[in-house]
């Protein structure tokens, strides 16, 4: 179905807006959705696992920078929409393939997309092994004005004297610290932390998940002040977005 899923381009890609403030639209998180013709929307987290242990999540991956790529392209020329940033989750096997550079290069060339407004989102399970790679492939890329931002920060085992040398935009606190950040004082703790640290490496945070007034307040009075999540809008299929 998977196969017959990238042939036949069941996909679509859903925008969850990313704010900062009391809600002043900057840019969006792009998030895949499986309309399968039987089963209706499928979870990432069905596929995604899948996608990976077969090595489809090479073709799904290109697809869904080309198609990103497209729409910052179309939202360029529109005055209100110009400045927002799209953010791509890459995987780990994506950004290891040979040829990645090359292809994220052509994908801005051929769709005329701003590499300025793309930022890709790497998830830490990406620092386990080969880095000196990782941060080359990273360098070429944010030379030509590519961002990025280290996801789901905390959860794994990166190394901290990794990430003062990864050339990072933005930490992205993850939303299992934000869910309990108002009741579990380790969660609040390691929340504090992460927007301490981008602010010493000269990096942005932004906190994923968050629903609640109360969990916005917190973080703005920790310093965080750029957010994602139900607060402020669900992921929402193009048009509605």
């Amino acid at each position: 179905d998977l196969r017959e899923a990238i042939q036949k381009e069941q996909f679509l890609l859903y925008f969850q807006p990313q704010v900062v403030g009391e809600g002043r639209l900057t840019g969006v998180e792009v998030l895949l959705r499986w309309q399968h013709p039987q089963r209706g929307i499928v979870s990432p987290v069905e596929f995604i696992p899948l996608a990976e242990d077969t090595g489809l999540i090479l073709p799904l991956g290109r697809w869904v920078l080309k198609t990103a790529c497209t729409r910052l392209a179309v939202w360029a020329a529109r005055p209100g929409m110009a400045h927002l940033t799209i953010a791509v989750n890459v995987s780990a096997r994506q950004f290891k393939h040979p040829n990645f550079v090359e292809e994220i290069l052509a994908v801005l060339a051929d769709t005329g997309a701003n590499p300025q407004r793309l930022k890709l989102e790497l998830t830490e399970s990406l620092l386990v092994d080969d880095v000196e790679d990782i941060i080359a492939k990273m360098n070429v890329l944010k030379a030509k004005g590519v961002g990025f931002s280290l996801d789901d920060f905390g959860t794994g085992y990166s190394s901290l004297s990794y990430l003062k040398r990864l050339p990072l935009d933005q930490l992205k606190i993850d939303q299992s610290f934000v869910k309990n950040i108002l009741t579990d004082p380790n969660d609040a703790a390691i929340a504090k932390m992460v927007i301490v640290l981008a602010e010493s490496l000269g990096l942005t945070v932004i906190a994923e998940g968050v629903e609640l007034n109360a969990q916005r307040d917190f973080l703005a009075r920790q310093g965080c002040h750029a957010y994602q999540g139900y607060l402020f809008s669900h992921p929402l299929p193009l048009e509605a977005f």
